[in-house]
């Protein structure tokens, strides 16, 4: 039986020789599709439906990292979730990150040796694989490689423009924030307010005991959940205190809510 890839890599040369001993290596395995970008990987993956992702670590608009948090997040199925494979010029620090991860990962440039050992596991993780493919893996591997960052000073005010006026937001007040386009909004318990700041440039400022990520696109208060539920898609959702919303949460982060 073919077994299927996608190749996510900004350099077209790297991607070519990758796919080359790929090929050498693992004569059944067809390259199905080459992305540029990790936003094309995202949309060629659901699209495909491939067996195994190669995505590199650092390309423009969305790294690795975040392509394949994403692809967890919006993988319905019913095809099992392919095995990822990360491609890294990172240096031997990172390196032991990834041995200590579930999945796999190649340095570049590719070495055949290294990569024939990747073909090899590869080969047992597919032939072995249940429903969910390769997401436990993902979630422990992403789990591991998406460190938060430290700050020097924590947030203590939030200062929005709402109207003519600026508001100034108690941190603690703050139930949730979520990703707007280029804002994001601060939800309180009775008001919301928009922010000219990403999501990845506010998190780091937050206090990594009080907040946090449950997906992509939200930060939360800890302190205003009262509780955590599967819907009927098997998703965690967040009920929070004081607000109506409910928050679905990544399966990247649903870790933080098992013993809820």
């Amino acid at each position: 039986m073919s077994i299927r890839a996608l190749i996510a890599e900004d350099e077209p040369i790297l991607a070519a020789t990758l796919a080359r001993s790929l090929q050498r290596l693992w004569p059944e395995l067809e390259i199905v599709a080459t992305a540029p970008n990790g936003v094309a990987a995202v949309e060629q993956a659901l699209a495909l439906k491939p067996d195994v992702l190669f995505l590199d670590i650092k390309m423009p608009g969305q790294t690795g990292l975040e392509a394949a948090e994403e692809l967890a997040e919006r993988w319905e199925g019913p095809e099992p979730f392919p095995q990822v494979v990360f491609v890294t010029a990172y240096d031997e620090y990172a390196v032991r990150a990834f041995e200590q991860a579930a999945a796999d990962y190649v340095l570049k440039p590719a070495n055949e040796a290294r990569l024939a050992r990747t073909v090899e596991r590869l080969r047992a993780l597919l032939a072995a694989r249940q429903g969910n493919g390769g997401l436990d893996g993902l979630l422990t591997q992403l789990q591991a490689l998406l460190p938060a960052v430290a700050a020097p000073e924590r947030l203590t005010l939030i200062r929005a423009a709402v109207g003519n006026m600026v508001r100034m937001i108690p941190v603690e007040e703050v139930v949730f924030f979520q990703a707007v386009d280029k804002y994001v909004n601060v939800a309180t318990a009775d008001s919301e307010a928009l922010i000219r700041l990403s999501l990845k440039e506010l998190l780091p400022q937050l206090d990594p005991e009080r907040f946090h990520q449950v997906s992509r696109g939200t930060v939360v208060n800890m302190r205003c959940v009262s509780a955590a539920s599967r819907d009927t898609m098997g998703k965690v959702v967040l009920v929070l205190r004081n607000r109506p919303e409910r928050l679905r949460v990544s399966p990247v982060y649903a870790h933080l809510f098992r013993q809820m």
